[in-house]
């Protein structure tokens, strides 16, 4: 059974990171959901009051990457709102409406039509925009694997003592 408990375990943080790269799948939940598998299968008491608080500072931090990465990707290449709202609903429709490369299209193609619309941006400059959107969106995969993998690794630390 031990390794029937640690292999759900390891689903869980495996998924977590697919969700890193398609953002559909709720990629803090399933390393929650690792965590309280764990806490099912073998014990809540390494889950202590310190444990929980640096695991949600570090649940805020992955929230905050993934927006602070958009935004600074978007606004940095001249960007306004529009762009970082277009970029954002393209990343979350972008996968349905173009399977395997619509995480790649749909920021892109979001933050562009984001600034055409609302800012009536020229299509140049626009374009630019969307190259900053995708800059944001992978810089954000990078930050939150980081971070996540922190999550992990701390997790591994304290159940494995």
């Amino acid at each position: 059974m031990v390794f029937l408990y640690w292999t759900l375990i390891i689903v869980c943080f495996v998924i977590s990171f697919i969700g890193l790269v398609y953002p559909v799948i709720p990629s803090v939940l399933f390393v929650a959901l690792g965590f309280l598998l764990y806490g099912f299968f073998y014990s809540f008491e390494p889950y202590t009051f310190t444990f929980c608080v640096v695991q949600g500072v570090l649940v805020v931090a992955l929230f905050a990457a993934d927006y602070v990465a958009n935004l600074i990707g978007v606004k940095k290449f001249g960007g306004t709102k529009a762009g970082v709202w277009g970029s954002t609903i393209g990343l979350l429709v972008g996968p349905f409406v173009i399977p395997v490369f619509g995480i790649i299209i749909g920021p892109f193609l979001g933050a562009i039509l984001g600034e055409l619309l609302v800012n009536r941006t020229n299509l140049k400059d626009a374009f630019k925009i969307g190259i900053g959107s995708l800059i944001g969106f992978f810089s954000a995969a990078i930050s939150k694997g980081i971070i996540q993998a922190a999550m992990i690794i701390y997790f591994l630390i304290i159940v494995l003592e």
